[in-house]
């Protein structure tokens, strides 16, 4: 009888440390991921800020134009009850694919803006860095739980801007679209936050 409790406590003794050793190698993972989602997030918001800032310092004037030149932008058509759904692989998929796309256009603005000597020039190029920034963040953290890359088009871009207010309608098009994928960004972040799935 003794030798049947002894063995029932070994093997139980045995499961719980079994048990702690798979909490224990799995936490630093978790943490980690929490960690890049926070940073991720932060990053987006500081995006989302700068974006803002150019919208309301350079482009106010322009609130009333209709503006449709870019063919190739990602399509914003996410409800809010939509963030409480996400995956996490997908998510970071879609964001990587959406910033790649939204990363093209400004570069073809920024060549834009340099040509027509815009005066929104620098705060642009400081915008651009953040994305650079903000798409390596991505890539590693779909690295790191095996997201797939989604194939990349070719955008089809407008025709050469002949004047500045040209570069100010495509500036501004481009900008309140990019602010719209910001917003949604920080929102799916921190659902993916507060619910890792």
């Amino acid at each position: 009888m003794k030798l049947l409790v002894d063995s029932s406590s070994s093997l139980l003794l045995s499961l719980l440390l079994a048990q702690l050793s798979l909490f224990t190698s799995a936490h630093p993972v978790n943490h980690r991921r929490l960690q890049e989602l926070d940073k991720l997030t932060n990053q987006t918001r500081n995006l989302m800020k700068v974006t803002n800032d150019l919208l309301k310092e350079h482009f106010s004037d322009l609130e009333h134009l209709e503006h449709h030149r870019f063919k190739s932008l990602p399509v914003m058509n996410h409800r809010a009850s939509d963030v409480h759904s996400l995956e996490l692989k997908p998510t970071l998929s879609l964001l990587h694919h959406d910033l790649t796309m939204f990363e093209k256009h400004f570069l073809w603005l920024n060549n834009a803006s340099r040509r027509h000597h815009h005066p929104a020039l620098p705060k642009l190029t400081e915008m651009m860095s953040l994305i650079k920034a903000l798409n390596t963040t991505l890539q590693r953290q779909m690295g790191r739980v095996d997201a797939p890359k989604l194939t990349l088009v070719t955008p089809s871009l407008p025709p050469q801007l002949h004047n500045q207010f040209e570069v100010l309608q495509s500036s501004h098009e481009l900008l309140q679209q990019f602010e719209r994928f910001c917003s949604w960004a920080h929102r799916a972040l921190i659902s993916l936050r507060h619910n890792p799935r």
